[in-house]
């Protein structure tokens, strides 16, 4: 039995559309794909900051310090990225370095903004009477 030329014609039409619409996810994969593979995250410069507390400094004092640390990448714009944490290493390297921060930077005139930055100074000021000993180290990351 012979479909008529109308239900052959709408059937055409949804393999087509569909068909269309496949295509259109694959290409739409294949640039997303290809795009990202093909793009280097940029370098970035990574200001690593190590305290070592004072055992006079209580958690409460401490946790007022890594506060003020932390609200630094709100206040000062040139802060790309901000990460902390606590020394949890099994190996007993620490030398009593106990918290790390990590502070990210487009460019080294970003980094150059934000040391002599008036909240960051204010953030030294906080520190100040709870440090025992700072380690600080600046790199660009690479791969």
């Amino acid at each position: 039995m012979a479909q008529s030329p109308f239900k052959q014609d709408l059937r055409s039409s949804r393999l087509r559309s569909v068909a269309y619409f496949v295509a259109f996810l694959l290409l739409t994969f294949a640039v997303f794909s290809f795009g990202s593979a093909q793009e280097k995250p940029a370098k970035m410069l990574r200001h690593v900051v190590l305290f070592k507390f004072k055992d006079s400094s209580s958690k409460a004092d401490i946790q007022k310090v890594v506060d003020a640390f932390r609200s630094l990448k709100a206040s000062i714009p040139q802060v790309a990225a901000f990460e902390y944490g606590t020394d949890n290493s099994p190996e007993g390297l620490a030398n009593g370095f106990t918290h790390c921060f990590l502070v990210t930077f487009k460019s080294e005139a970003d980094r150059d903004v934000y040391l002599p930055h008036p909240k960051h100074k204010e953030f030294v000021e906080v520190l100040k009477p709870h440090l025992d000993k700072v380690q600080v180290i600046d790199f660009w990351a690479s791969e």
